[in-house]
């Protein structure tokens, strides 16, 4: 249904307006965001359209080009969804204090890469740079995208960062469980990021 065929007291911006927010389904805070529909398509007809087709978590695997051909060509549209989702993980890692200085548990390191690292189908592996006191040395650095199930690493591109932010210690980060033994530098931890979820070498250590 066109926005415009809608009782005017149960358009969506009307009803944020008089409601609050949390009065909207998905498809109504999307259309709210797209402002205008797409080629024959109100935005409250596409809104529905993609979320009945994929909903908010699958849309963020699509690639800006799908997602364009869902909103019937409209590359705008595709931004903004996109957009969204990003504003979401910001969101979501400022609430975790994902944007920590310094690391005192792996739970830190968990809500630091969490919402970038879950829903990747590729096998993502970061270094986190620390120094003597656990401080962070520079930002979190990518160093290998592997395949489906295996990173894809020399020890020395791990070490050569290390070495060039003069740090002396680091944490490996990945998103799937395979990785091979690393070689010789002060690794105080290796933490695998699932759905929601983590595992910590260092913790089972402790245990």
């Amino acid at each position: 249904m066109k926005i415009k065929d809608l009782p005017w007291f149960n358009r969506p911006g009307f009803k944020l307006t008089r409601k609050g927010v949390n009065s909207l389904d998905d498809a109504e805070l999307l259309s709210i965001i797209f402002g205008v529909g797409s080629k024959g398509e109100s935005a409250l007809e596409l809104s529905n359209k993609l979320l009945k087709k994929y909903n908010f978590n699958k849309l963020e695997e699509l690639s800006i080009k799908d997602i364009a051909k869902e909103c019937n060509g409209n590359f705008n549209k595709a931004l903004q969804i996109l957009s969204l989702i990003e504003i979401c993980k910001r969101y979501n890692k400022l609430v975790r204090k994902g944007y920590s200085k310094s690391i005192e548990s792996s739970q830190d390191v968990f809500n630091m890469f969490v919402d970038e690292l879950r829903s990747m189908k590729k096998e993502y592996l970061h270094i986190l740079l620390l120094d003597s006191k656990n401080r962070i040395v520079g930002k979190p650095e990518l160093i290998s995208i592997g395949t489906l199930d295996q990173s894809l690493v020399h020890p020395r591109e791990i070490f050569k960062e290390a070495i060039k932010n003069s740090a002396s210690r680091i944490i490996l980060v990945h998103n799937h469980p395979s990785a091979g033994k690393m070689l010789g530098i002060n690794v105080i931890d290796h933490i695998i990021i699932g759905n929601n979820s983590y595992y910590s070498f260092n913790d089972e250590k402790k245990i």
